[in-house]
């Protein structure tokens, strides 16, 4: 459980007891959080206000990013330079987690099937998330720019999505901002120590936002994750400037430049949200599932 979990206001959260409980309050420890389930006030069975097999679409391309990016952290641990860093991003990785199981959990109320399925037994061209997520970071200057990256345009998106008509994405907008609020703020304080730090950590730091900019163009294609929100929140401009006004304030503080650099190219057009990939997505996917392809049935 992260710090800013523990310090949290919620009338909801678990007290000290509540790990021990049978019974309703228990069952958030599911998603591996105090915070209150997002979902139990919430009638998931009833009908979407749109198309529901458009919004399942939509929560899995959410949720994969969240899946994916996890698990790419995850891996990070026992590797990290400090205990303190290792704390830092794993705690990261589990909201993520938590944020993925929720979204995979309500694109299967809404497609007849659960997470794990969403989660272990689809191939590679079946995941939506953005190819941003994918690829390993060669160091730690890559890993908080990435991180910065990304959880700069997902605070964005997901403040946005408080305004779903959805309300099962709605609440999940609402606890994941939180949670990536401070993961943006642990990325910026790196990048900023990095960057303005030593001649060699300056030049790490500068090197680590080139490699992952070619994929930051794709983050703001016209989304149809941002479909059910207000016009003016949607457009991919707007959201476009409110992700650069950070990037830029960060940037500027740590004395970084921002990279010029082409766009990662796609496939006639299409990348990850059409369920084009680059090839570490399918060393991602073999890693992750092999264990409940191996042993579908298997209960622990």
């Amino acid at each position: 459980m992260t710090d800013h979990e523990l310090a949290s206001d919620d009338p909801g959260a678990t007290d000290d007891a509540a790990w021990a409980t049978d019974g309703p309050a228990s069952a958030r420890w599911a998603y591996g959080t105090g915070f209150r389930d997002p979902f139990v006030d919430i009638d998931l069975a009833s009908a979407p206000a749109g198309d529901p097999e458009q919004l399942a679409a939509r929560c899995l391309m959410l949720g994969d990013d969240a899946l994916v990016y996890s698990h790419r952290l995850q891996q990070w641990i026992t590797r990290l330079p400090e205990l303190e860093e290792e704390m830092a991003v794993a705690n990261i990785a589990l909201d993520l987690l938590g944020q993925a199981r929720l979204l995979l959990t309500r694109a299967g109320h809404l497609l007849g099937t659960d997470e794990d399925r969403l989660a272990f037994f689809r191939s590679e061209h079946e995941f939506r998330n953005v190819r941003l997520v994918e690829r390993a970071d060669a160091d730690f200057a890559e890993l908080v720019a990435r991180l910065l990256v990304f959880s700069t345009w997902r605070l964005e998106v997901l403040r946005r999505l408080r305004e779903s008509t959805d309300p099962g994405l709605a609440a999940i907008a609402e606890r994941g901002a939180t949670e990536v609020a401070y993961h943006r703020e642990y990325a910026a304080g790196w990048v900023v120590r990095l960057g303005d730090g030593t001649e060699l950590s300056h030049q790490r730091m500068q090197a680590g936002l080139d490699v992952i900019w070619p994929y930051v163009d794709e983050l703001f294609r016209p989304d149809p994750v941002l479909a059910d929100v207000p016009p003016a929140l949607a457009d991919p401009a707007t959201l476009r400037s409110d992700v650069d006004a950070v990037l830029d304030t960060v940037l500027a503080t740590a004395t970084l430049r921002r990279p010029s650099v082409a766009p990662a190219a796609g496939v006639g057009g299409r990348a990850g949200r059409d369920g084009i990939h680059t090839e570490d997505l399918g060393y991602i996917l073999a890693e992750m599932q092999s264990v409940a392809r191996a042993h579908p049935e298997g209960v622990w």
